[in-house]
């Protein structure tokens, strides 16, 4: 699966599949702590970003796509420091999806999280969480891309 994904994104499956799963969840939650700082022009997250109902903690996501002919992809998330598992699965994707071109956004299996092995670290209901950032994610991309 790794070979359809964007090489930062890649990295961070192969870096999940290789530990074992107490490892993994280590690893998200430090992944949650390596979420940026969301810019100014979104401070107001809850008016001026998407809400990802389906995590179980707030978590609000932007989609920024440049004019350039790449169409390149700019991520923001918003979520509470006390959930660092939905700031983890942000994390994974600002971290593998950030400044990657749309169509290789696009191109990204809707399952490719479960080649992250989280299905015994974490409930399926957050790993639904994460499937619906993905979806959101392309949901933006492809209506930033269609003008």
């Amino acid at each position: 699966m790794t070979a359809t994904l964007p090489p930062q994104l890649a990295e961070l499956v192969d870096d999940f599949a290789g530990v074992g799963p107490k490892d993994r969840l280590q690893l998200l939650l430090e992944l949650s702590q390596e979420l940026p700082e969301l810019p100014d022009r979104y401070a107001d997250a809850a008016d001026t970003m998407e809400q990802v109902h389906e995590c179980q903690s707030p978590l609000f996501l932007a989609v920024e796509v440049d004019s350039d002919p790449e169409r390149r992809v700019h991520l923001f998330f918003s979520a509470p420091k006390e959930a660092p598992t939905t700031r983890g699965f942000a994390s994974i994707m600002h971290a593998g999806l950030d400044g990657e071109a749309a169509t290789d956004v696009l191109a990204v299996p809707d399952d490719f999280y479960t080649a992250l092995g989280l299905g015994e670290a974490v409930s399926p209901l957050r790993l639904r969480g994460m499937a619906a950032m993905l979806a959101r994610i392309k949901k933006q991309v492809r209506a930033a891309t269609a003008t």
